[in-house]
């Protein structure tokens, strides 16, 4: 079980700009050992707007050393949380600019593919948020387009949103199984208010990702345990869904510094929920 949780990139470095998430341009390489020395071995990708095209994802030599990273320190790379696209939603645009953004939508899933990635993260959240059912047509029209290209890619779309869980229910069911699912985000969930079981009786079968943290309601990210998220009720739900994918940490900061201990800690707590719960 301790394999399948992993963390969001950044988390074992400092802030960059104070943000609690953006790709850590200066640190990036040497999260891969930090990683390592802690006995992680599973990381989710971080992908901004800023600088899109210079991020090592998108580049050849990059894209080489990822890879080779990869290998030296024993880490996969399963799955991507595309920030960018939050940042720069195509669903939003119009002409010359909506079809650019398409095309860096599908840049970012072949660089994907070729590191090994496998699950592209689209927050519908913030900036990203569907405000129209045009909005949203325009996306699941784009998507429904390139299901060739995912399969051939090798390549899963999944969606983290702010949707009612039947809302969540209603969109998902705009898109065919094995190619679309969920990310469930504890904290995100948790902000909202939402109830775990109405959640996962919703559309508990198309999670196929998840995002541990905690949230005060209607606030920020806070440490594991001092918020709002029910985790009790939260794995109790994926047990009974048999959820057999990966759990990455993409919690708070260490106030300290201590990002290695804060996030082994949260592994910690992590591993003793999801074992607590076990079918």
């Amino acid at each position: 079980m301790k394999e399948r949780i992993g963390f969001m990139q950044g988390r074992l470095c400092d802030l960059v700009n104070g943000k609690i998430q953006s790709f850590p341009w200066i640190d990036w390489e040497s999260e891969f050992s930090a990683a390592a020395a802690i006995d992680f071995h599973l990381m989710e990708w971080t992908l901004d707007q800023e600088n899109l095209h210079l991020n090592p994802l998108m580049t050849v030599a990059g894209q080489q050393r990822i890879r080779a990273l990869c290998i030296e320190h024993d880490l996969i790379i399963p799955s991507l949380t595309g920030d960018c696209f939050m940042q720069a939603p195509f669903w939003k645009a119009n002409g010359r600019v909506q079809l650019d953004l398409q095309s860096d939508f599908l840049a970012v899933a072949t660089a994907c593919s070729i590191v090994g990635i496998r699950m592209m993260v689209i927050p519908l959240v913030d900036n990203g948020k569907l405000d129209t059912f045009a909005q949203e047509d325009v996306l699941v029209d784009f998507l429904l387009n390139q299901q060739s290209f995912f399969k051939n890619h090798n390549l899963k779309v999944i969606f983290e949103s702010d949707f009612s869980p039947l809302d969540l229910s209603r969109f998902i069911g705009r898109l065919p199984h094995g190619i679309f699912g969920i990310n469930y985000d504890v904290g995100n969930s948790s902000a909202l208010g939402f109830n775990p079981i109405d959640e996962f009786s919703a559309y508990g079968s198309r999670i196929v990702n998840v995002h541990i943290k905690d949230r005060l309601l209607g606030g920020t990210t806070v440490p594991l345990g001092t918020g709002n998220a029910n985790f009790s009720s939260v794995f109790s739900e994926l047990a009974k869904v048999k959820y057999r994918g990966n759990y990455i940490l993409q919690t708070a900061r260490a106030a300290d510094g201590s990002h290695a201990n804060a996030l082994s800690m949260y592994r910690d707590m992590s591993l003793n929920w999801i074992e607590s719960h076990a079918a």
